[in-house]
Parts: C-alpha cells; structure tokens; sequence
C-alpha cells in the first residue's frame, strides 16, 4: 500500500484544494455521503457507494490507511480535524446500533476496518443468506430491467465476497464463463411463464450467450 504523504505547506496551516486534508467550507459533520445508511445487509454496496463518495471528496486514504496520522503537532491537528470529520460522515452513514458500536473508535480506518472485518469477509452463514434471497427472488409483477436489477445486486455483493483473486491463465476464463452460465440460469429460472419460449431458446444455445444481453 502507497502510503501518502501530507505536504508541507499544511504545517503553515494554509492548505489548498489539492491537499487531501482539505475540507470544503460547504463539508460538515452532519452530511450524509450516501443515501441509504448500513442496517447490516448489502455491505459490499455500501461500501461501494460510500468509498466512491470518499474518493470524490480525496478523502478515501483516511479509511483504507493511506493517509496516517503525522508526527508534527501542527499537521496533526489538521489530519485530526479532517479524520473527525471523516468520522461523523462514517457514523451518519449506519444505523444507530452499528453506529453506537463503534462510536468510540478514534480513526476513520479503525471504524472502517472493524467494518470490514465484520461484515466483509465471507462465512457460511452470510453466503448461505445471500444465496437464499437470491433464489428467492422472482419475476412477479415486475418488468425485466427491474428483475435483472434485483439479481444484480446480490450477484454483485457475492462477488464483492469472493476469496478468488484474478489470473491470466486460462483457467480464470473458464471459471467467468461458468459463473456467467450460472448466473443466467438463475435469472431465466425466476421469469414469468409467459417468457417459456425464449427460457426454451436460451437453454438450448451452445455456448449460452451473456446475462447482460439477455
């Protein structure tokens, strides 16, 4: 991990746009970064959503541990104040009982890596509850865009879960094409009967064609 360094000009106290430490005049504590806060399920999306929020606003390297706390009195009062910050975005973005569970972290990353490790990591209990609200999920009343969309979602957090790290050999191709099989064979198990022909159609294409073409 590339650790970044807090220029010089902010022992000076006088930080530009440029600095990560930077905080807008119009940033406050009570700002929401994403719009719908962490109850516990779908951490994989709202890790997502809240990391792109903290990358827009360069403050992603307090989280993930890039930027760490200086050793010069001054400068640490500013990465204190923009770590505090940080902070409260974090807490605003939870529920109020995962909140309460780590009010009294005194880093960004802290909070962030308890998170991680928390609800992050794959176990069998989590893969199993993923996989049941995926199969679950069916056509019913809704078009297919929105169907698809309900898949996604899961399909994405469960590949936000994955402990396989990507390759170049021709095995990892193999592996793609038979998650991308499985994925449409979840998705055209879910639609309404009107859709048996092309379900029929589908089946019998040699190789299945993409889940996003469908």
């Amino acid at each position: 991990m590339t650790i970044v360094s807090i220029p010089e000009n902010s022992i000076n106290n006088k930080i530009d746009s440029s600095n990560p430490l930077y905080i807008h005049p119009s940033d406050h504590p009570g700002m929401l970064l994403v719009s719908k806060v962490f109850d516990g399920s779908g951490f994989g999306a709202w890790k997502r959503a809240i990391s792109i929020a903290l990358s827009a606003k360069k403050k992603l390297g307090l989280v993930n541990g890039e930027i760490e706390a200086p050793t010069i009195p001054i400068q640490l009062q500013t990465w204190q104040r923009c770590n505090d910050m940080v902070i409260s975005w974090l807490l605003n973005a939870l529920s109020k009982v995962i909140s309460e569970s780590v009010l009294y972290a005194q880093a960004a990353n802290q909070i962030w890596k308890e998170l991680s490790d928390r609800y992050g990591k794959p176990n069998g209990a989590k893969l199993y509850q993923l996989r049941e609200r995926l199969c679950d999920i069916s056509q019913g009343n809704n078009d297919i865009a929105t169907y698809f969309s309900k898949k996604q979602m899961y399909w994405d957090e469960l590949n936000s879960l994955s402990s396989i790290h990507l390759c170049s050999c021709g095995n990892a191709q193999i592996l793609a094409k038979r998650d991308e099989d499985q994925k449409i064979i979840q998705f055209i198990m879910g639609l309404n009967p009107t859709y048996d022909a092309m379900r029929s159609s589908i089946l019998m294409m040699q190789p299945m064609s993409s889940i996003s073409s469908r």
